[in-house]
Order: structure tokens, then sequence, then C-alpha cells
């Protein structure tokens, strides 16, 4: 691709996150991207595009030459359709989860290296990946814990009672694996540090709900096979189940694997 080319973003999900990201790539032209086409179950959500956006079947995408899908639906999306996507472009899942299926992940993986492709993880909200990545070999356990109010945690895959819950109470502890299955709309981050570290049935996960927080918080603490200590915890405010820096950081994974280069400072 030269420098004047525009990179293709196909975009598979049309909620908040996928309008955003849409609205972004038409406004921002100093990012040279342009949209390949946009995906959604619910085609009447994207009645107000140009008529040559909307794609009826994601399965026939490469018909649009996109060289890099966002997914901002469900992890539905990567079990389904994976391989297309990946037969015709580099591929950013925001629904992490998916890899949480170790049969998912075995098979795309493969296929993205057999294709010469990419699977880019976002960062999402999680602080310290590039450092945790960088040495990922090193890692003897990791742990990553959230506190969250109950009112920010998707029981609905659970049998749990929010209601309930009037005192701190740990609703999770064991392995991301198995977190990424119960509570799959809260965990992407989680599943991310899991991928970006020890793998899914290593690292542990806590999963704390509070109800005197206003707040969410996320701590991770790595400890290395030399006995190095990586330790981070982030407090930010929360909305629904998400941080309130979640678009911001899903456009800036999104700018990263289609290698936009902002002008002036910048870190890799």
């Amino acid at each position: 691709m030269t420098p004047s080319q525009k990179t293709r973003i196909g975009v598979a999900g049309y909620g908040f996150i996928g309008r955003e990201l849409c609205r972004l790539i038409r406004d921002t032209p100093e990012w040279n991207l342009e949209l390949a086409f946009v995906w959604n179950r619910d085609r009447t959500k994207l009645a107000g595009l140009p008529a040559d956006l909307p794609l009826d079947d994601l399965d026939e995408l490469a018909s649009r030459q996109p060289d890099l899908v966002v997914e901002c639906a469900h992890p539905a999306v990567s079990v389904t359709h994976g391989e297309a996507i990946l037969r015709a472009a580099d591929y950013l899942p925001l629904s992490v989860n998916a890899f949480a299926d170790a049969a998912t992940e075995a098979r795309l993986v493969a296929l993205a290296k057999a294709q010469g492709r990419r699977i880019i993880i976002p960062h999402g909200a999680l602080i310290g990946l590039d450092n945790l990545v960088e040495v990922r070999e090193m890692w003897q356990e990791v742990t990553i814990t959230f506190r969250k109010n109950p009112a920010n945690i998707d029981f609905a895959d659970t049998d749990i009672d929010p209601t309930r819950i009037t005192t701190q109470t740990v609703v999770y502890d064991g392995p991301v694996r198995g977190i990424a299955a119960k509570f799959p709309r809260n965990v992407n981050t989680m599943t991310t540090c899991a991928l970006a570290t020890v793998g899914l049935d290593r690292c542990r996960a806590v999963l704390i709900a509070d109800p005197s927080l206003t707040v969410a918080i996320a701590e991770v603490r790595a400890v290395g096979k030399d006995g190095s200590l990586h330790q981070s915890r982030k407090v930010q405010p929360v909305v629904g189940v998400s941080g309130t820096e979640m678009l911001a950081a899903q456009v800036g994974s999104m700018l990263r694997a289609a290698r936009v280069s902002q002008p002036g400072l910048s870190f890799a």
C-alpha cells in the first residue's frame, strides 16, 4: 500500500462503538482511512448510511476489499465469521472473549498464520499491556482483579441475583477461561491480559462485587520467573459495564491496527 492509498476498514457491528468508529473514520480525513463496509445483524440500523456501505452477508466481505475488519458486535462474530474475515483482511476483534474458547482460538490463529494475516488484540483498558507482552515468556503467575458495583456487572449468564449482594463479595476466583463464559460482557480486558501473558488457563481472574463502589477498579499483579514483580492499579468512572475511556481505547487500537501514525510525538 502506497502512502496515497487509504486503508479500507470494515466494521462489523453498529452499536455505540461501531457508530462512533464509522463517524470518526468519515470525519477524520487525516487518518487516511475509508469505510469498506458496515455490517450489523439488524440491517435496519444501517438505514442512514450511504447505500454502498451496508453489507448483507458478512461471509461475502472479500468483495469489498477491506484491509482491516473491526468487530464491535459480539464474540459470536469471530466464531461464525472469523475464517471469512481472515481470508480477506487483518482482524481486530473488540470482543476478545471469543478467544476464551480454546477451539476458536486455535482455529483462527492457525488460519491467520497460514494466510499471513494479523489478529490484533486491542489494548482496551489494560494499563501496561505493552510491558507485559514484551517479556511474556518470563511471567510465572499473573492475577487480574476487577472491583465493581454489582449494578455495573452483567449477571445474565449466571444464577447470581445482584440485588442480594449487600457487602463486598467475591463472585468469581479462578482461571480467566472460566470467567469469560460466565461474564462475557464484563471481562474482555481479563482475556486480553491472559492472552498477553500466561494464557487463559493459568491467568487467575478475580471479580469482586462491592455495592459501596462508585468507580471501577482494575488491578494486575504479575510475578516473573526471576522474582520480578509488575503491579498496576487503575481507578476510573464507569458507565454500564465499561469504563468511561473505553471508546478512546478502542479508537486507539483501531489506529494502531491500521498503522496510522499521528503527527508529533508518538509511541509504538
